[in-house]
Protein backbone atom coordinates (compact mmCIF):
# COMPACT_ATOMS: atom_id res chain seq x y z
CA UNK A 1 0.00 0.00 0.00
CA UNK A 2 3.02 2.31 0.40
CA UNK A 3 5.22 1.37 -2.44
CA UNK A 4 3.45 4.06 -4.52
CA UNK A 5 4.86 6.83 -2.47
CA UNK A 6 7.93 4.59 -1.35
CA UNK A 7 9.12 4.98 -4.97
CA UNK A 8 8.58 8.31 -5.20
CA UNK A 9 10.29 9.27 -1.79
CA UNK A 10 13.51 6.87 -2.95
CA UNK A 11 13.71 8.33 -6.81
CA UNK A 12 13.07 11.95 -5.87
CA UNK A 13 14.59 12.17 -1.93
CA UNK A 14 16.87 9.48 -1.30
CA UNK A 15 18.72 8.96 -4.40
CA UNK A 16 19.78 12.37 -4.75
CA UNK A 17 20.85 12.83 -1.50
CA UNK A 18 23.19 9.44 -1.98
CA UNK A 19 24.10 10.74 -5.19
CA UNK A 20 24.99 14.48 -4.16
CA UNK A 21 27.06 13.10 -1.41
CA UNK A 22 28.65 10.85 -4.02
CA UNK A 23 29.40 14.06 -6.14
CA UNK A 24 30.81 16.04 -3.52
CA UNK A 25 33.42 13.29 -2.91
CA UNK A 26 34.75 13.29 -6.24
CA UNK A 27 36.59 16.02 -9.04
CA UNK A 28 33.65 15.85 -11.43
CA UNK A 29 34.18 16.44 -14.88
CA UNK A 30 30.53 17.19 -16.49
CA UNK A 31 31.76 16.48 -20.47
CA UNK A 32 33.51 13.76 -19.50
CA UNK A 33 32.99 11.11 -16.88
CA UNK A 34 35.92 9.13 -17.29
CA UNK A 35 38.49 11.47 -16.59
CA UNK A 36 36.31 12.39 -13.00
CA UNK A 37 38.78 11.70 -9.87
CA UNK A 38 38.17 10.67 -6.08
CA UNK A 39 39.54 13.62 -3.89
CA UNK A 40 37.95 12.32 -0.78
CA UNK A 41 37.57 15.13 1.26
CA UNK A 42 39.09 18.02 -0.31
CA UNK A 43 36.15 19.60 -2.21
CA UNK A 44 35.33 20.46 1.94
CA UNK A 45 38.27 21.60 2.76
CA UNK A 46 38.67 24.09 0.14
CA UNK A 47 34.85 25.56 1.07
CA UNK A 48 35.97 26.03 4.31
CA UNK A 49 39.33 27.54 2.77
CA UNK A 50 37.06 30.70 1.01
CA UNK A 51 36.43 33.44 2.98
CA UNK A 52 33.72 33.91 -0.55
CA UNK A 53 31.94 30.57 1.13
CA UNK A 54 31.79 32.21 4.90
CA UNK A 55 30.33 35.89 3.27
CA UNK A 56 27.63 33.55 1.70
CA UNK A 57 26.96 31.98 4.83
CA UNK A 58 26.74 35.19 6.47
CA UNK A 59 24.37 36.51 4.21
CA UNK A 60 22.12 33.37 4.31
CA UNK A 61 22.08 33.68 8.04
CA UNK A 62 21.28 37.16 8.10
CA UNK A 63 18.81 37.31 5.59
CA UNK A 64 16.93 34.19 6.88
CA UNK A 65 16.66 36.05 10.41
CA UNK A 66 15.19 38.97 8.75
CA UNK A 67 12.81 37.32 6.95
CA UNK A 68 11.34 34.90 9.40
CA UNK A 69 11.43 37.32 12.29
CA UNK A 70 9.77 40.20 10.37
CA UNK A 71 7.62 37.58 8.97
CA UNK A 72 5.77 36.10 11.98
CA UNK A 73 5.89 39.16 13.82
CA UNK A 74 3.86 40.92 11.21
CA UNK A 75 1.96 37.96 9.91
CA UNK A 76 0.81 37.78 14.28
CA UNK A 77 -0.54 41.34 14.44
CA UNK A 78 -2.01 41.17 10.76
CA UNK A 79 -4.13 38.11 11.92
CA UNK A 80 -4.72 39.39 14.97
CA UNK A 81 -6.47 42.33 13.37
CA UNK A 82 -8.55 40.25 11.09
CA UNK A 83 -9.18 37.66 13.45
CA UNK A 84 -13.06 38.45 13.52
CA UNK A 85 -15.19 37.45 10.38
CA UNK A 86 -16.28 40.52 8.31
CA UNK A 87 -16.51 41.38 4.65
CA UNK A 88 -14.12 43.70 5.06
CA UNK A 89 -11.60 41.66 6.88
CA UNK A 90 -12.56 38.75 3.86
CA UNK A 91 -11.23 41.19 1.32
CA UNK A 92 -8.13 41.85 3.49
CA UNK A 93 -7.32 38.45 3.40
CA UNK A 94 -7.92 37.77 -0.13
CA UNK A 95 -6.03 40.90 -0.85
CA UNK A 96 -2.71 39.97 0.88
CA UNK A 97 -2.51 36.51 -0.18
CA UNK A 98 -2.79 37.21 -3.92
CA UNK A 99 1.46 37.76 -4.03
CA UNK A 100 1.46 34.24 -2.76
CA UNK A 101 -0.37 32.78 -5.80
CA UNK A 102 1.67 35.13 -8.11
CA UNK A 103 5.26 33.78 -9.37
CA UNK A 104 8.18 35.66 -7.70
CA UNK A 105 10.04 35.86 -10.45
CA UNK A 106 6.89 38.21 -11.74
CA UNK A 107 7.23 40.29 -8.19
CA UNK A 108 10.96 40.47 -7.81
CA UNK A 109 10.78 42.52 -11.60
CA UNK A 110 8.04 44.37 -10.26
CA UNK A 111 9.79 45.29 -6.95
CA UNK A 112 13.00 45.49 -8.84
CA UNK A 113 11.64 48.52 -11.09
CA UNK A 114 10.00 50.49 -8.06
CA UNK A 115 13.38 50.40 -6.17
CA UNK A 116 15.24 51.56 -9.23
CA UNK A 117 16.79 54.85 -7.63
CA UNK A 118 15.88 57.44 -10.42
CA UNK A 119 12.74 56.42 -11.68
CA UNK A 120 11.25 54.35 -9.19
CA UNK A 121 8.09 54.69 -7.38
CA UNK A 122 9.98 53.89 -4.02
CA UNK A 123 12.47 56.84 -3.90
CA UNK A 124 9.64 59.43 -5.73
CA UNK A 125 7.32 58.35 -2.81
CA UNK A 126 10.37 59.16 -0.18
CA UNK A 127 10.90 62.91 -1.87
CA UNK A 128 7.68 63.24 -1.51
CA UNK A 129 7.45 63.00 2.33
CA UNK A 130 10.77 64.81 2.46
CA UNK A 131 12.58 61.93 3.16
CA UNK A 132 16.13 60.61 1.84
CA UNK A 133 16.40 57.78 -0.55
CA UNK A 134 18.33 54.78 -1.04
CA UNK A 135 20.07 53.18 -3.26
CA UNK A 136 17.71 49.90 -3.03
CA UNK A 137 19.66 46.80 -4.60
CA UNK A 138 22.31 48.72 -6.39
CA UNK A 139 24.00 49.57 -2.43
CA UNK A 140 26.18 46.77 -1.08
CA UNK A 141 24.43 48.37 2.32
CA UNK A 142 21.18 47.67 1.69
CA UNK A 143 20.77 45.24 -1.29
CA UNK A 144 20.18 42.60 1.46
CA UNK A 145 17.40 44.80 3.29
CA UNK A 146 15.92 45.21 0.25
CA UNK A 147 16.00 41.27 -1.07
CA UNK A 148 14.16 40.52 2.54
CA UNK A 149 11.64 43.25 2.28
CA UNK A 150 10.29 41.70 -0.70
CA UNK A 151 10.37 37.94 0.67
CA UNK A 152 8.60 39.52 3.93
CA UNK A 153 5.99 41.15 1.10
CA UNK A 154 5.27 37.91 -0.46
CA UNK A 155 5.16 36.11 2.42
CA UNK A 156 2.97 38.18 4.87
CA UNK A 157 -0.60 37.08 3.69
CA UNK A 158 -0.43 32.99 3.32
CA UNK A 159 1.31 33.09 7.20
CA UNK A 160 -1.50 35.32 8.08
CA UNK A 161 -3.87 33.10 6.97
CA UNK A 162 -2.71 30.08 8.58
CA UNK A 163 -2.41 32.04 12.17
CA UNK A 164 -6.05 33.01 11.50
CA UNK A 165 -7.61 30.21 11.08
CA UNK A 166 -5.77 28.68 14.18
CA UNK A 167 -7.04 32.06 16.12
CA UNK A 168 -10.20 31.08 15.01
CA UNK A 169 -9.88 27.48 16.26
CA UNK A 170 -9.76 28.81 19.98
CA UNK A 171 -12.75 28.15 22.21
CA UNK A 172 -14.65 31.73 22.47
CA UNK A 173 -15.07 30.92 26.55
CA UNK A 174 -11.30 31.12 26.90
CA UNK A 175 -11.38 34.64 25.92
CA UNK A 176 -14.14 35.40 27.95
CA UNK A 177 -12.70 33.91 30.92
CA UNK A 178 -9.62 36.13 30.38
CA UNK A 179 -12.10 39.23 29.91
CA UNK A 180 -14.28 39.06 32.75
CA UNK A 181 -10.48 38.54 34.67
CA UNK A 182 -9.25 41.70 33.54
CA UNK A 183 -6.98 40.78 31.24
CA UNK A 184 -5.63 43.40 28.50
CA UNK A 185 -5.26 42.63 24.72
CA UNK A 186 -1.75 42.35 24.96
CA UNK A 187 -1.80 40.08 28.02
CA UNK A 188 -4.50 38.06 26.40
CA UNK A 189 -2.52 37.62 22.77
CA UNK A 190 1.36 36.89 24.81
CA UNK A 191 -0.43 34.56 27.58
CA UNK A 192 -3.50 32.97 25.62
CA UNK A 193 -3.57 33.36 22.19
CA UNK A 194 0.27 32.45 21.57
CA UNK A 195 0.12 29.43 23.57
CA UNK A 196 -2.64 28.05 22.16
CA UNK A 197 -1.33 28.49 18.58
CA UNK A 198 1.95 27.65 19.48
CA UNK A 199 1.76 24.43 16.97
CA UNK A 200 1.20 26.37 13.71
CA UNK A 201 3.67 29.07 15.12
CA UNK A 202 6.28 26.41 15.56
CA UNK A 203 5.09 24.67 12.21
CA UNK A 204 5.62 28.17 10.81
CA UNK A 205 8.78 29.16 12.19
CA UNK A 206 10.21 25.28 10.74
CA UNK A 207 9.30 25.57 7.28
CA UNK A 208 10.13 29.54 7.02
CA UNK A 209 13.82 28.87 7.98
CA UNK A 210 14.33 25.75 5.59
CA UNK A 211 12.78 28.04 2.82
CA UNK A 212 14.70 30.57 3.80
CA UNK A 213 18.20 28.77 3.58
CA UNK A 214 17.66 27.88 0.23
CA UNK A 215 16.21 31.19 -1.30
CA UNK A 216 17.43 31.11 -5.07
CA UNK A 217 15.22 33.06 -7.21
CA UNK A 218 14.81 36.58 -5.30
CA UNK A 219 18.48 36.63 -5.14
CA UNK A 220 19.20 35.75 -8.87
CA UNK A 221 16.28 38.03 -10.05
CA UNK A 222 16.73 40.93 -8.19
CA UNK A 223 20.98 41.09 -7.45
CA UNK A 224 22.57 38.56 -9.00
CA UNK A 225 24.26 38.24 -5.89
CA UNK A 226 25.76 41.39 -6.13
CA UNK A 227 26.94 44.30 -5.65
CA UNK A 228 29.90 42.94 -3.95
CA UNK A 229 28.71 39.32 -3.16
CA UNK A 230 26.42 41.04 -0.63
CA UNK A 231 23.56 38.84 -1.69
CA UNK A 232 25.35 35.95 -2.11
CA UNK A 233 23.34 33.24 -0.84
CA UNK A 234 24.71 29.18 -0.18
CA UNK A 235 22.06 28.37 -2.79
CA UNK A 236 23.13 30.88 -5.30
CA UNK A 237 26.91 30.64 -4.56
CA UNK A 238 26.23 26.85 -5.40
CA UNK A 239 24.55 27.74 -8.94
CA UNK A 240 28.09 29.69 -9.21
CA UNK A 241 29.68 26.64 -9.35
CA UNK A 242 26.87 24.44 -11.16
CA UNK A 243 29.59 23.87 -14.49
CA UNK A 244 32.56 24.28 -13.79
CA UNK A 245 33.44 22.48 -10.60
CA UNK A 246 30.41 20.32 -9.97
CA UNK A 247 31.75 17.96 -7.02
CA UNK A 248 32.61 21.59 -5.18
CA UNK A 249 29.00 22.88 -6.04
CA UNK A 250 27.94 19.27 -4.59
CA UNK A 251 30.15 19.26 -1.40
CA UNK A 252 28.67 23.28 -0.12
CA UNK A 253 25.24 21.24 -0.82
CA UNK A 254 25.99 18.63 1.44
CA UNK A 255 27.24 21.44 4.11
CA UNK A 256 23.68 22.89 3.10
CA UNK A 257 21.97 20.38 3.95
CA UNK A 258 23.90 19.46 6.74
CA UNK A 259 23.10 23.09 8.34
CA UNK A 260 19.46 22.69 7.37
CA UNK A 261 19.04 19.17 9.54
CA UNK A 262 20.97 20.58 12.28
CA UNK A 263 18.80 23.74 12.92
CA UNK A 264 15.75 22.04 12.74
CA UNK A 265 16.58 19.47 15.29
CA UNK A 266 18.04 22.44 17.49
CA UNK A 267 14.02 23.73 16.90
CA UNK A 268 12.64 20.39 18.42
CA UNK A 269 15.18 20.07 20.85
CA UNK A 270 15.02 23.66 22.47
CA UNK A 271 11.02 24.37 21.55
CA UNK A 272 8.66 21.14 21.18
CA UNK A 273 8.13 21.38 24.79
CA UNK A 274 7.18 24.94 24.42
CA UNK A 275 3.98 24.07 22.10
CA UNK A 276 0.93 23.36 23.45
CA UNK A 277 -0.89 20.51 21.94
CA UNK A 278 -4.55 20.45 22.77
Amino acid sequence: MIAPAMTGTILFVIYPIIYLIYLSLYKFNLMNKAKSKFVGLDNFKQIFAREDFYKSLWNTCLYTVGVVVLTIVISLFVAVWLTKSSKFNSFIQAGIFTPHIISIVSIALVWLWMMEPSVGYLNYFLKMFGLPTSQWVQSSSSSLMSVIFVSVWHSIGYYTLIIVAAMRGIPSDIFEASSLDGAGKMRTLFNITMPMISPQLFFILVIMTIGSFKVFDTVRIMTGGGPNKSTSTLVYYIYEFRTTNIGFASATGVILMLAIGLLTIVYFRLLSNKVHYS
